[in-house]
């Protein structure tokens, strides 16, 4: 599914203009970023969490120049699905 279905759908059932959609679903998306880009988690009650997960310190190899390479600390952005969500999809 797409950003464009998911406004054609809630603009649908809402009865609401699909601009006026499209503007609501893409400042949702720009807060949840900013705040993310800001160290902050986003919880959603009953549909899930964007959260931060820290990948640790590692050393990894480029093969084609032969050379082995520190990869720092580093942030990973990603999405756990509250236990009601995720049973339903089950």
């Amino acid at each position: 599914m797409t950003k464009a279905e998911i406004v054609k759908e809630i603009a649908k059932e809402t009865g609401i203009e699909s601009t006026a959609v499209l503007s609501v679903v893409e400042s949702f998306m720009g807060t949840v970023k900013n705040h993310m880009i800001a160290g902050e988690n986003v919880y959603l009650r009953g549909f899930g969490s964007f959260i931060l997960k820290k990948r640790a310190k590692k050393t990894a190899r480029n093969i084609s120049k032969n050379i082995t390479i520190e990869i720092p600390e580093h942030n990973i952005p990603a999405f756990k699905p509250s236990k009601s969500f995720s049973s339903k999809v089950k």
